[in-house]
């Protein structure tokens, strides 16, 4: 079993793109998936943030919030979210502390070159603030959307 499910998710209190400070205790009583991706305005990124986009009212139908997690500036997220009509709020962790705590940060190899930098992953925190799934490393960006709302659908 991953070490994280089962897990009770790790408290975070960061600024979001709506201009507020977000923390887990805001999302109690819904399910929360919370994506975590290296850059705003890289393909692979854009492709899974424009996948969580396209699904977001499906997530929605199903109580379940969506956020996006870099360590990219306030104004990054916001040409973003502007670029690609993104729906849900993109949280700023700009000293990594959040991405460290759910295990998406650290050291990654890239074309064979080891470097520390944000792992591409995902975790879904149940009502309670739990967590029921852990992608601890992403393989496919584009299609990983998906997988998450199969994930949600068979709760």
């Amino acid at each position: 079993m991953n070490a994280l499910e089962g897990t009770k998710a790790p408290a975070f209190s960061l600024n979001g793109s709506d201009g507020k400070t977000h923390t887990l205790a805001d999302y109690q009583g819904k399910y929360l998936v919370i994506y975590f991706y290296p850059k705003d305005n890289t393909p692979g990124c854009t492709k899974e943030s424009c996948g969580f986009r396209d699904l977001n009212n499906a997530f929605t139908d199903h109580q379940t919030v969506v956020l996006g997690v870099s360590k990219d500036s306030l104004e990054s997220h916001d040409k973003f979210i502007a670029d690609f009509n993104l729906p849900f709020v993109l949280l700023s962790d700009p000293d990594t502390t959040m991405m460290a705590e759910y295990r998406a940060w650290g050291e990654k190899v890239l074309y064979g070159k080891k470097s520390i930098g944000c792992i591409r992953s995902t975790v879904i925190i149940d009502p309670e603030g739990t967590i029921i799934k852990h992608w601890k490393r992403v393989p496919k960006a584009e299609t990983h959307p998906e997988k998450v709302f199969e994930f949600i659908q068979s709760l």
